[in-house]
């Protein structure tokens, strides 16, 4: 007996298909480079065809563009998450550093030199490269500035310690394809090192893990009181 339900196929929205096509773009870029990004490899990819993908993105330089600057806001959001409850501007550097100056950071890293190459002959990456750098330097800038409002950075200018770590990173990032045991212990840490001086903080404060989770932070530090007064 033939069901009585109706199986129709859903579709998408015009701006979830959009945004499926960028992140599978992404992470090709990711993988093997934005030169591997098509129109018809990422149609491959999410088993649609070609058309369907110039329908979103008529020129492949478009989709490029866009999927690096998926990919970059992406981990920028990851790393200097612009909410920053829950911890000091410290731990939320400290993380940073953990994240960012590591082997798990080889592949944005290797994503960094690929788009600054291309962008020479591509005006469109070469535009969205320049956006990247700006919001990162503007996030950084301000988790800076926060910290040092609170007493916990000193700093005459924000811009240009901002400005020297995220070179210092950058400088580190050109080696994401040498092999790990290629790199010091001296030459990783050189951008939390400079963070430490230029920030008149202690040898050592960057270098913790992660800071804690927000919940546990507030709890701690309530239990911590009580436990004094008491």
């Amino acid at each position: 007996m033939p069901s009585s339900v109706s199986h129709k196929r859903i579709r998408r929205s015009p701006a979830a298909r959009r945004a499926e096509i960028v992140a599978e773009a992404s992470m090709v870029a990711l993988r093997e480079g934005l030169e591997c990004i098509t129109l018809r490899r990422i149609a491959e990819e999410l088993g649609v065809r070609p058309g369907l993908i110039s329908h979103y993105f008529p020129a492949v330089e478009d989709l490029v563009a866009e999927a690096y600057g998926d990919a970059a806001g992406g981990e920028l959001d990851s790393l200097l998450p612009a909410d920053r409850a829950g911890a000091t501007p410290t731990q939320h550097l400290a993380r940073f550093f953990s994240r960012a100056t590591g082997a798990a950071y080889d592949d944005i890293s290797r994503l960094w030199l690929n788009a600054r190459h291309l962008s020479r002959y591509r005006p469109l990456l070469r535009d969205r490269v320049a956006a990247q750098e700006s919001a990162w330097r503007g996030r950084l800038e301000s988790l800076i500035r926060e910290g040092v409002a609170q007493g916990e950075f000193r700093g005459r200018d924000t811009e240009v310690a901002a400005m020297q770590i995220l070179v210092v990173i950058d400088g580190l990032g050109a080696h994401a394809n040498a092999a790990p045991s290629d790199r010091p212990p001296e030459i990783a840490r050189m951008a939390v090192l400079t963070a430490e001086r230029e920030l008149g903080l202690a040898p050592g404060a960057l270098s913790i893990d992660a800071p804690a989770e927000t919940t546990t932070d507030a709890t701690d530090a309530t239990d911590a009181t009580d436990a004094t007064s008491n």
